[in-house]
């Protein structure tokens, strides 16, 4: 059964260091350390900052810096680093520290107070307040050793910058639930499929990420052992949650479905805790000894935080898993999603997203109905599965390609509105949006891009979260936004291909 849902990122922390050097005297680096809690103090009590930010003491030599980060990286609890110069640290004693840690940064560029105090300034008071003098040495060191990172310039109290740690932050946290994340693929991809494909290897190289397959059986043996008193309490929660026809609830005709999409859910969730797993895939041609393919037990999952992929679409399961984390307490919804079919007729063409049942509930815009509908492919039973239509609102598209000698993400982002029409003959979940900044462009950009036909659609996180994603993984963004233009993508395309070429070969 499913437990109550934690505090988002309970136990996770980021790391505020401070730089300085001893030159200043003992005095001078009170001074330091007292302002740099202030500031760090600042950030951890924002609301847009989701995660604790923990003060540490001031760094001064490179034995101590070194320490810090190997420290940072042993923790689990500590998701990435904050540095600041707040006066002048010499960027060689940070060369070694730097090189050795493998935890996201945020280069702060900050000072102590916003306003200065022109009547009084003095040597002094210049000595101790040369942030913008140290932060130059410090980011061409970054930049020197080529470190990954996320640059943020302003003062701590300004709530553009809390909102752009906030994110950083969040990013990190999507980085902390990939470099941990077992996923579990049930049968292989989908037969002579493209797109689905890529390499694992790779994935766990740069991402962290573990993907292996089990045999849909190995699932069917626990499906078979699930207890009818297990069924019952899920399906309590089906009364409950979801609008249901009374054919389907407890002694009406079509009950048996639900009961039995039910019994898979419980059966995924052990397998999937008893494992250690984060994501998972199905595949409709696989299905085992399975009766149903798994509808309503995947986009309950899904709205617990898993990952999912549809037709052993591991890429995009890891993706919505590392969404699903940084969304955290973020209005709105994340969810498995694909481009299905457009409306071209309207002033205004819209895409309608889909898929066969695998929606998430989270980014319904009314309560789900319960429902049970024939599946044309599948061969299987009648699945129950979560009819809704997608709540509207701004939000992302989301797709992750392999292009063989490199990994893209490209991303859209869109509108989500409400369906032009009702849909009362169309069974299954459903998401209706504008891409920006037009239809025509968008959609060539993305085919033009490479962009993959399963996405991750979310209404939670917006271009500067996967900006900084794609910044803390180092992998490269197409972002197709309401900027973009023809000629500007691929004048893009062109400048990420010769880069990423070169990159390849340093």
């Amino acid at each position: 059964m499913r437990e109550d849902h934690p505090v988002p990122f309970e136990g996770q922390e980021i790391w505020f260091l401070t730089g300085s050097q001893g030159l200043y005297g003992e005095k001078t680096l009170q001074q330091v350390a007292e302002q740099s809690q202030r500031v760090a103090a600042t950030l951890d009590g924002a609301d847009a900052v989701p995660v604790r930010v923990v003060w540490k003491p001031v760094l001064t030599d490179a034995g101590a810096i070194r320490r810090i980060m190997g420290e940072a990286n042993e923790d689990p609890a500590c998701l990435g680093v904050i540095t600041w110069m707040h006066t002048f640290s010499p960027a060689k004693m940070w060369i070694s520290g730097i090189d050795a840690l493998r935890k996201p940064l945020l280069h702060l560029h900050t000072q102590a107070d916003a306003a200065l105090p022109w009547a009084t300034i003095d040597m002094d008071f210049m000595n101790l307040n040369q942030a913008a003098h140290g932060d130059r040495e410090h980011g061409f060191i970054l930049t020197r050793l080529r470190t990954p990172r996320t640059t943020v310039a302003g003062h701590a109290a300004n709530p553009r910058v809390q909102a752009r740690v906030g994110s950083w932050a969040r990013a990190a946290a999507g980085a902390a639930a990939a470099r941990g994340l077992k996923l579990a693929r049930f049968g292989d991809n989908m037969r002579n499929v493209a797109v689905t494909e890529g390499d694992k290897v790779e994935a766990e190289i740069r991402f962290g990420m573990s993907v292996n397959t089990w045999g849909v059986n190995d699932l069917v043996a626990v499906v078979d052992q699930v207890s009818d008193a297990e069924v019952d309490a899920v399906v309590a929660e089906y009364g409950d949650l979801y609008e249901i026809e009374a054919d389907l609830r407890p002694g009406g005709e079509r009950h048996d479905s639900v009961r039995y999409q039910a019994r898979i859910e419980v059966a995924l969730r052990s397998f999937l805790t008893d494992g250690g797993f984060g994501a998972f895939t199905t595949n409709f041609e696989d299905l085992g000894g399975l009766r149903q393919l798994p509808g309503l037990a995947v986009q309950r999952l899904m709205a617990d935080g898993y990952g999912f992929g549809g037709e052993g679409d591991w890429k995009t399961s890891a993706l919505l898993h590392v969404l699903k984390t940084a969304a955290q307490g973020l209005p709105g919804g994340t969810s498995f999603m694909e481009d299905y079919t457009y409306d071209l007729a309207s002033d205004t063409p819209k895409i309608l997203g889909a898929h066969m049942l695998e929606v998430c509930p989270s980014i319904a815009g009314e309560r789900p109905r319960l429902e049970v509908h024939p599946l044309g492919i599948g061969g299987r039973e009648d699945p129950a599965r979560l009819v809704f239509d997608a709540a509207p609102g701004a939000g992302i598209t989301l797709g992750w390609c392999d292009l063989g000698d490199r990994f893209r993400w490209v991303s859209n982002v869109v509108d989500v509105v409400e369906p032009s029409e009702p849909l009362p003959n169309l069974p299954v979940a459903r998401a209706v949006w504008e891409p920006r900044p037009d239809f025509e462009t968008a959609t060539e950009g993305w085919l033009t891009a490479g962009g993959p036909h399963h996405t991750v659609l979310s209404t939670q996180l917006g271009a500067e979260e996967l900006t900084d994603l794609a910044e803390v993984f180092d992998t490269e963004l197409v972002l197709i936004d309401s900027d973009t233009t023809r000629r500007s993508l691929a004048k893009e395309l062109r400048w990420s291909a010769a880069y990423h070429r070169l990159a390849q070969r340093l």
